[in-house]
């Protein structure tokens, strides 16, 4: 089992950046493909990106495709999503999971990740 924690979350501008982690607090993160998602108010959670155990396949969600990516260190048993070019619809509580399958791409459904973080807050302002 492994207990998520994200951080780095926050207020921006429309075209600034944030660099989100996602962290275990127990486990070990290099078990799992990890995947980002986000839920923004009345709407459903919806997958943005996902890596695989070793950090060698990535997917996106066309939405953020060329605007964020994702990248881990096992070494530091962190997961990282580096978001620039922030435009408000990108305004969510943004989450870490953990898929302890192996797959040959990152999963991109919800139903397919087993641990998940609490969230961080990701505001953009227009």
């Amino acid at each position: 089992q492994v207990q998520l924690v994200e951080s780095g979350g926050g207020l921006v501008h429309a075209g600034d950046s944030l660099r989100l982690s996602c962290t275990a607090s127990t486990g070990t993160l290099s078990m799992y493909a990890m995947g980002w998602f986000r839920q923004a108010p009345g709407k459903e959670r919806e997958f943005v990106a996902g890596i695989s155990r070793s950090g060698g396949t990535t997917n996106y969600a066309d939405s953020v495709k060329g605007r964020f990516t994702i990248s881990r260190d096992n070494a530091k048993n962190t997961v990282s999503l580096q978001m620039n070019s922030l435009e408000p619809a990108d305004t969510a509580v943004y989450s870490c999971a953990a898929d302890r399958a192996r797959k040959v791409v990152p999963a991109t459904g919800v139903n397919e990740y087993d641990y998940w973080g609490q969230g961080t807050q990701v505001t953009v302002s227009s």
